[in-house]
């Protein structure tokens, strides 16, 4: 048995940089920059780093055998806002990039971003939203019609806020507030749906570099940046390719068999069930190695295995994930599962057949 040796807090220095760098969905240039830079920074020797035209990371390590290629994928895409309309008050009416919960970022703190890259403070607040003035706020809902994002700028009309160099099209990301809470192993943040899951890749490759191994099969990592509408396991991978190994968050809430402290191997998603000799590969792998897990059914939840899967890929397909609690709105997780997944994906990688 290979002894691995991870880690930790460099995974957890890559993840916060992660989270604090803005990659709503169509807005890639920045994460994937840092997280170029971080891979290449492990300084594998082997390691061929490209971007697609699509703006995704695709990173090939070649493995001991080339006869049963594999691929690994995560996404750096989040949820996130865009300019829909600029509004008679100077505020900015939005549309939602992904399955953002609306009331998840009410009075969210917002960068929004000119095509120039002037960047200008905010919030996203309900219409009319003091207490004092307006006696039914409590209970009136919260969707694109009811909330704005309010410039901290002086501008009280479409015009002046034109003038600051802000349209229709612009980004708007909100803040990821990231807490890592060192007593407890906790971690909070928005977004850590799935930068958590590319800090598990980084930190398991750092792990096999540093005991001087290499993955048993030519594998290509694909850490894509249009996951959160559907369609970023769709392409980047070469053909031909054996097995892929999706990294997704696990869901937590009523009925689910998920928690924070375990990696999750996913049978079932809202796309069906995954392979099933993938899924008894990655139960044994996890048994083999005393790594702490659970299996779950996602019923409202797919992954870019699925993508991957309709875009016509014919490998068989698997999905593992770090337990994410309140996902899509302002997250948390915790070191165990970070740790848990991050040793079976390593173990994955160095698994024979």
């Amino acid at each position: 048995m290979t002894n691995l040796t991870f880690n930790w807090q460099g995974m957890v220095t890559f993840l916060v940089d992660l989270l604090n760098t803005p990659s709503p969905t169509g807005y890639h240039q920045e994460a994937i920059a840092l997280t170029r830079k971080a891979f290449e920074a492990l300084n594998i020797p082997d390691l061929v780093l490209t971007e697609t035209p699509k703006g995704a990371l695709v990173i090939h390590w070649q493995g001991k055998s080339n006869s049963h290629p594999r691929g690994v994928t995560a996404h750096a895409d989040t949820l996130g806002l865009m300019v829909k309309e600029i509004k008679a008050n100077g505020a900015l009416k939005t549309t939602n990039l992904g399955g953002l919960m609306w009331s998840g970022a009410e009075f969210e703190n917002v960068t929004i971003r000119t095509r120039t890259n002037k960047r200008y403070r905010g919030t996203l607040i309900p219409i009319n939203p003091s207490t004092h003035v307006n006696p039914d706020i409590a209970t009136q809902a919260r969707n694109a019609e009811m909330l704005e994002v309010r410039i901290d700028a002086k501008t009280s009309s479409a015009s002046e806020t034109r003038a600051l160099g802000i349209e229709v099209g612009d980004f708007v990301f909100l803040d990821p507030r990231v807490e890592v809470i060192e007593e407890t192993g906790f971690i909070r943040s928005r977004f850590l749906d799935d930068k958590a899951s590319v800090a598990c890749i980084y930190a398991s490759l750092q792990a096999l570099h540093l005991a001087g191994v290499r993955p048993a099969q030519d594998t290509t990592f694909l850490i894509a940046n249009y996951e959160e509408v559907g369609h970023g396991g769709a392409y980047g991978f070469p053909d031909g390719l054996f097995e892929v190994l999706a990294i997704d968050m696990a869901a937590l809430g009523v009925g689910q068999n998920s928690d924070e402290f375990h990696t999750t191997i996913c049978v079932k998603d809202s796309g069906g069930a995954y392979h099933f000799d993938m899924i008894n590969k990655l139960r044994d792998l996890a048994d083999e190695y005393h790594i702490p897990y659970k299996t779950d059914i996602y019923p409202f939840y797919s992954s870019d295995g699925t993508a991957y899967w309709r875009s016509g890929g014919g490998a068989r397909v698997g999905l593992v994930g770090p337990g994410v609690a309140s996902s899509h709105s302002y997250e948390r997780t915790h070191m165990d599962t970070l740790q848990h997944t991050t040793h079976l994906i390593s173990r994955y990688l160095l698994s024979s057949s």
